[in-house]
């Protein structure tokens, strides 16, 4: 007689509240929480006790406390497009933490662009981002786990270079690049040796 499986539990519905904060969530509710204090919202004392609760939330229940009673930050499709223009000494975006709207322009110019996701607030299923290599080139830096579909995009005379994996970690973008190349082109890739060194050193201060 052979043993039968036993089968698996029904999946549980947890409220959000509920799940688990990471590090990332917990972060962004203490930038949150400085850009509140810098605005008067709330004073210095509230904001250190706002803090450490912060730093030790372990749910979004207990995060979500934390900032109910302050202004919610525009949500991404209120963004407007951003871009970024290299122009004659370069511009960057990241790898601090900052906004991503649905639409980035980069354009290389004369001094080359580097638009880096890895800290990046990405509420949104997928983000446009529209790079023109022209003189410099673009580089766009993709967090592990993201994926970057580059086939829209017209490699030029100086070509896409795409090191990206097809992973895709459930509930993280899709970065959809479109563009062209132009005499410099376009680098896609995750982040690299001494990127993740310095990310793993800025979390550890954080």
């Amino acid at each position: 007689m052979t043993a039968q499986s036993v089968p698996d539990p029904a999946p549980r519905d947890v409220p959000r509240g509920g799940l688990r904060a990471s590090h990332d969530d917990r972060e962004a509710v203490v930038e949150q929480l400085r850009d509140a204090a810098a605005e008067g919202r709330i004073d210095l004392d509230e904001l250190d006790e706002r803090l450490e609760r912060a730093l030790t939330a372990k749910t979004y229940a207990e995060l979500d406390a934390l900032t109910a009673d302050l202004p919610r930050p525009p949500a991404p499709a209120d963004l407007p497009p951003l871009e970024l223009k290299g122009g004659l000494h370069g511009a960057s975006r990241g790898p601090g933490r900052w906004d991503v709207p649905a639409h980035v322009i980069a354009r290389g110019g004369l001094g080359g662009v580097k638009l880096d996701f890895s800290r990046a607030e990405c509420r949104l299923p997928e983000v446009t981002v529209e790079a023109y290599g022209e003189a410099a080139g673009v580089t766009i830096v993709v967090p592990d786990g993201w994926a970057a579909d580059t086939g829209a995009l017209d490699p030029g005379i100086g070509g896409l270079k795409d090191t990206t994996t097809p992973d895709r970690l459930p509930g993280t973008p899709l970065i959809r690049v479109t563009g062209s190349g132009g005499m410099a082109g376009v680098v896609v890739r995750h982040p690299n040796r001494w990127e993740r060194r310095k990310l793993t050193n800025d979390r550890a201060r954080g």
